[in-house]
């Protein structure tokens, strides 16, 4: 095997390896951007208390009761978002359903605490290693 075989090899590892690159980023492109479409913010067992689609529900951490069409309880949700962002979606959105924010605490620990009609809303948002956690506790008064 001489200069021209490995001349040649290299050549055709150098076109496979940038064709290889052209398709991967192509296809990319055919994948749905959430980015550019806007992200879907999704209400769950409270009707009222909207929740950003890039928090995921934690299962174990969440318990709610329902009756008489009033649900109370906590839910429990982690993801990848900036603190300050969700301290505003929260207080832009919670305002969309009429709930009043009394008072807030921002330190490690963020708190905020809402009232509509005869609930309390508290929302709780920390950093927890690599994700973010909230937790959503809502209870009649």
């Amino acid at each position: 095997m001489g200069k021209k075989f490995w001349g040649r090899a290299f050549l055709f590892g150098i076109l496979l390896t940038t064709a290889l690159c052209l398709l991967t980023s192509g296809c990319a492109n055919f994948q749905p951007n959430k980015e550019k479409k806007g992200h879907s913010p999704l209400y769950y067992n409270f009707e009222d208390v909207l929740i950003p689609e890039e928090l995921n529900i934690d299962k174990d951490e969440s318990f709610v009761f329902s009756s008489s069409g009033m649900s109370a309880g906590v839910l429990a949700f982690n993801g990848g978002v900036e603190i300050t962002s969700l301290i505003q979606f929260f207080e832009i959105n919670m305002a969309k359903d009429n709930w009043k924010l009394i008072s807030s605490f921002q330190s490690a620990r963020t708190l905020m605490l809402f009232q509509k009609g005869m609930r309390w809303c508290v929302i709780c948002i920390y950093d927890n290693s690599l994700r973010t956690h909230v937790e959503v506790w809502v209870a009649p008064t």
